[in-house]
């Protein structure tokens, strides 16, 4: 029950919240500006408001602590709102400094580093370093001196993949719904009864957001919503031990990160590009996908692999 109703709080706080947020956006001309690299069609969607993701931040928090004042949600929510902030200050620059590509990558990539290991060390050090569950295998395996490490590369990897899959109108708001209710099952199946709820409050806050975020979007979570996500849905994998898991469901940020780093490492030794355009979701628009069809079907994708990552478990 408690599940139900943090979900159902979640959207109801979310669909208010952006009721008022997206004119108030609107009035304070937050609006995004796109980047010429990009498919020349986006460039009608310039203007339109950014920072939104603070409208499921909110949701999430308050429908979170509305129920549980578990330490694990604490934790998680706390890791994915430090991630949120450096997203909101690459925002605000964007926006009101009106600097297109916001904080430098050095400035971006070290404080996601800093955040990621303090989170590793507040685990180790509260004995919550969970062993890395092996896929299929029924069996986990401790990573001993290189927990660390592994821990901090799960973490920045996942917040930047996320980061790279927001490129279509509810995109990663779907691809993060698909997986944060995955997590929803395997964290009730296996007694985490507060993450359980920060999941459901989650997932309740991104389909409140999606009524604004569906295409055609009436407004964009930016870095703010992109970056808490990707904290959010790897701060509760590291936290259990489900790294490997979180590959498998989240399968489609793993791709859509791979397609960049291939097209980028193609040109740099050959001159030549493997994907029309990258990453992976900007290749599909190439090559004559509607946007809507793409976020149907990479959905759909995760939606399959969260059912082979619960099969794996």
């Amino acid at each position: 029950m408690n599940l139900i109703i943090s979900a159902v709080t979640g959207l109801i706080i979310s669909a208010v919240l952006g009721y008022v947020m997206v004119p108030l956006l609107h009035r304070l001309k937050f609006g995004q500006s796109i980047r010429e690299e990009g498919p020349k069609w986006h460039q009608k969607k310039s203007g339109t408001p950014t920072m939104g993701g603070i409208i499921f931040i909110l949701s999430t928090l308050a429908a979170t602590f509305a129920i549980t004042r578990s330490f694990d949600a604490l934790l998680i929510v706390g890791c994915a709102l430090l991630f949120g902030l450096i997203g909101f200050t690459d925002d605000y620059i964007k926006v009101v400094k009106k600097r297109n590509l916001g904080l430098t990558a050095k400035q971006k990539f070290l404080a996601q580093l800093f955040i990621a290991a303090a989170f590793a060390l507040l685990l180790m050090y509260k004995g919550l370093n969970a062993d890395v569950l092996l896929p299929f295998k029924n069996k986990s395996v401790s990573f001993g001196i290189w927990y660390m490490p592994f821990a901090v590369f799960v973490i920045v990897g996942t917040v930047n993949s996320v980061n790279l899959t927001d490129g279509l109108d509810g995109l990663a708001s779907f691809i993060t719904l698909a997986v944060s209710a995955f997590f929803v099952i395997i964290a009730k199946k296996a007694g985490f009864e507060g993450a359980a709820v920060a999941c459901a409050a989650l997932c309740g806050g991104l389909i409140g957001f999606l009524i604004y975020n569906v295409y055609p979007a009436k407004v964009f979570m930016g870095d703010t919503g992109s970056l808490f996500l990707g904290g959010f849905i790897s701060a509760f994998a590291v936290r259990y031990g489900f790294e490997l898991i979180l590959i498998i469901c989240g399968g489609v940020f793993v791709m859509e990160t791979l397609s960049v780093i291939i097209q980028v490492t193609s040109f740099k030794l050959t001159g030549k590009r493997i994907f029309k355009m990258s990453p992976l979701h900007h290749h599909f628009e190439m090559c004559g996908f509607k946007e809507t069809k793409i976020v149907a079907l990479f959905t759909l994708v995760t939606v399959i692999l969260c059912a082979v990552a619960y099969m794996g478990m």
